[in-house]
């Protein structure tokens, strides 16, 4: 871990300079550079990922320990809406999520882990990697859900001000989430399957609620998906929907912990 200390500081500098920039051009302070942004931001997301890679103990299996999955979580949200700034103008978020992932790295580096995942089961290494991607972003969906719905409501009573300044145009808002919950989609349904393929049991303890819960969230959010296409869901229906898929996510991580911790006393 000591030995990438070095480019959790560098990352945690470059988050910042990123985030600091971002809030200076929403003040007015600095003119509106996205190029140096997006630059700043790479360079934390590269020099994040050599940290990671010792934080999660990826030379020696997988750690998975709370902290640990908080450092990852943000890496991959910081790295879509860095992706995203290419089509949607989401860079403002910048001044928010870089902090965030600042602050997870900072945290990382205290953390105790706790082996998990031994070295040379790469089938469930993927397994695990896609369903904690496919969680942040649908985790990133509901933050941008809730953003739509307080856009909306601002609209229609004529609250021109504030955060509705600070927030893209409507169009791209709604935009943005379909974006996030089409890609979230790909990699719950990556996860679900290979959690098939690669676990022994999708249905035997604490996996049996997990896996209900998480095929449940993804046909909601792939009604959601197809309503959206076929028949123009979008507004508060898509927040709604979007909300209710996030929870029952949030059931199936959290709740078939509490299930295991039960079991196991």
């Amino acid at each position: 871990m000591a030995a990438f200390l070095p480019f959790s500081i560098l990352a945690i500098a470059f988050y910042l300079a990123g985030a600091s920039w971002v809030w200076l051009r929403l003040a007015g302070k600095v003119p509106e550079k996205s190029l140096l942004v997006r630059i700043l931001g790479l360079s934390a997301l590269t020099t994040h990922a050599i940290a990671l890679y010792g934080q999660l103990g990826l030379a020696d299996g997988l750690t998975l320990g709370l902290l640990e999955v908080a450092s990852l979580l943000s890496w991959l949200i910081c790295a879509f809406i860095l992706l995203a700034s290419l089509r949607h103008p989401t860079l403002n978020l910048a001044s928010l999520l870089f902090p965030l992932a600042a602050l997870f790295l900072l945290l990382g580096q205290f953390a105790e882990g706790s082996q998990s995942l031994a070295p040379g089961k790469d089938g469930l290494l993927f397994h695990v990697l896609a369903s904690l991607s496919a969680y942040s972003l649908f985790a990133l969906a509901s933050v941008q859900a809730l953003l739509l719905a307080l856009q909306n409501r601002q609209l229609k009573h004529h609250h021109l001000k504030g955060l509705i300044a600070v927030l893209p145009p409507l169009q791209t808002m709604e935009r943005l989430l379909f974006d996030l919950l089409l890609a979230g989609q790909i990699l719950l349904t990556l996860g679900i399957l290979s959690g098939f393929v690669f676990l022994d049991s999708m249905f035997s303890g604490g996996n049996g609620h997990k896996t209900f819960f998480s095929i449940a969230a993804w046909l909601t959010f792939g009604t959601l998906l197809i309503g959206h296409w076929r028949l123009g869901w979008r507004g508060n229906t898509a927040v709604r929907w979007t909300l209710g898929g996030s929870l029952l996510l949030l059931i199936a991580y959290f709740g078939s912990r509490l299930v295991l911790k039960f079991i196991t006393g």
